[in-house]
């Protein structure tokens, strides 16, 4: 008798909701191993292959490519110790006791399930009323409930150590044996045991019937958990369907409404920067400065040091090594704003994020403890982070935790900007495109290469006189090289 597991979409860190479907990697019928990639998913953040914890036969798939889900949404179920196509059977005994928690877990660890060991729990167990007979006629029993002490909702169906759902049995002819997790239990005519108007009023308001339901209070009482739980599971039931194995699936990027109106849906990507952009400008009161600098000695400085056969050094981390000379400095634009508790958060290491353009959109990588690097060391990892980009290979972990950002937009050849800034960051730098401008130096009319430098900064965190003390620095920096000697 095989046992079908389903696994759910996990969560994949960094506070991300949803992924949106890009290729699936294994067919109904297949065969996986644990931890084999089964769909590979765009997130806000970057490109995820998702391995499955468990081995077996993939009995099912759920969403198209190109469709969006909710992190906990059905993926795939496995048939664990079910027949393989050729007929042999499924050797799984290590297999499926690292799937069900039974011994080691998965050696992936995304959030949610993977780690090697679930700790053991107290856990309440409800006995659930029988089912009625299955459709081939067999009666089938329902499994206990397995629900953690205080759990917000109830199962027709135990959780494993690795998070994720046994949802059914399958017999020797492959007929579903339980419903799935998550489906609500028909009761007992009689009063509905619900003590809360809000709950009965939040039911009402959205058309769920309540005696449909199972709660998780004392005495099977519902709470607004168990409604929630609920309306959340329609929904994700209303968005997720099976897919069969050879359809070809495959979702417009646009929708076409009115003759004359394209409608570009805002996902991915492109969503998550919309969201950024939107939460920055109604939290921060930002305010921008800006100055022209003269950058002919800057650029001869970068000239020389490349002439010397080393490694070449990049115009982007001397800008960058300038700016954490900046910081060091002026240490109130490495902070964020704790609104909650009104307090300024400054912070010792400076995680230096950069824009890159992709055809995925606007990223912003990130270059971790970018002060204890040098400009030889921030040119490789620039360039290891820009590739990255470009072959949609960045992590969640290169794309979190910048604490000051540089935004290089003269290679779109235009001089200045007002940028907005990077939530929940501070401040952010830009560098317009660095061109020949007649320019006074040293009492005469010269033709040299002159930027234009913006800072846009959160006026919580300082005055205008410390931003404009930070600005003025690193264009001092950028027309004398030599001032960087102070504090190398």
């Amino acid at each position: 008798m095989a046992q079908v597991l389903e696994f759910r979409l996990p969560d994949l860190g960094e506070g991300l909701t949803e992924a949106e479907i890009v290729r699936w990697l294994v067919e109904v019928g297949d065969v996986v191993a644990v931890d084999q990639p089964v769909v590979e998913v765009e997130t806000a953040k970057a490109m995820v292959d998702v391995p499955c914890p468990y081995a077996g036969v993939v009995t099912a798939r759920f969403g198209e490519e190109g469709s969006e889900l909710p992190v906990g949404a059905p993926l795939i179920t496995v048939a664990v110790g079910a027949a393989a196509p050729g007929g042999s059977t499924e050797a799984s005994t290590g297999s499926t006791e690292a799937s069900t928690g039974s011994a080691g877990g998965s050696g992936n660890v995304l959030v949610g399930y993977g780690t090697s060991e679930a700790p053991a729990r107290r856990r309440r167990v409800r006995p659930t009323p029988a089912v009625p007979a299955a459709a081939n006629g067999r009666s089938v029993a329902a499994e206990p409930v397995g629900e953690p002490d205080g759990g917000p909702r109830a199962q027709t169906a135990g959780r494993d150590a690795s998070g994720a759902v046994a949802t059914a049995r399958v017999d020797e002819s492959g007929a579903t044996a339980a419903g799935r997790a998550g489906a609500p239990e028909a009761v007992a005519d009689g009063p509905v045991p619900v003590i809360s108007p809000l709950v009965r009023r939040l039911a009402r308001e959205n058309g769920l019937d309540l005696k449909e339901l199972s709660g998780s209070g004392p005495d099977g009482l519902i709470l607004r958990a168990d409604v929630e739980y609920a309306l959340r599971a329609a929904a994700v039931q209303t968005r997720t369907a099976p897919v069969p194995a050879a359809t070809p699936a495959t979702a417009p990027a646009t929708t076409a409404t009115t003759p004359g109106e394209t409608r570009v849906p805002l996902k991915g990507v492109r969503g998550a920067v919309a969201d950024k952009l939107s939460r920055s400008r109604t939290e921060i009161p930002d305010a921008t400065c800006w100055v022209d600098a003269d950058a002919t000695e800057l650029m001869r400085a970068r000239a020389a040091m490349n002439a010397t056969g080393a490694p070449k050094i990049s115009l982007l981390a001397l800008l960058a090594r300038i700016c954490t000379a900046a910081l060091s400095r002026f240490p109130e634009l490495n902070s964020t704003v704790d609104t909650a508790a009104r307090e300024i958060v400054r912070l010792d290491a400076v995680h230096l994020g950069f824009a890159a353009q992709t055809e995925r959109g606007l990223v912003v990588p990130v270059v971790k403890d970018a002060h204890t690097r040098d400009a030889e060391a921030l040119s490789e990892e620039f360039a290891r982070l820009t590739e990255a980009a470009r072959t949609g290979t960045l992590t969640p972990a290169d794309l979190t935790g910048g604490t000051f950002t540089l935004n290089n937009y003269g290679v779109f050849g235009v001089d200045g900007s007002t940028p907005i800034i990077n939530h929940p960051e501070a401040a952010m730098l830009g560098v317009g495109r660095i061109v020949p401008k007649p320019w006074v130096h040293e009492g005469e009319l010269a033709v040299r290469q002159v930027v234009q430098l913006s800072l846009t900064f959160d006026h919580r965190v300082c005055d205008g006189g410390t931003a404009g003390g930070f600005l003025r620095y690193v264009a001092d920096c950028v027309e004398q090289p030599a001032v960087l000697l102070r504090t190398l």
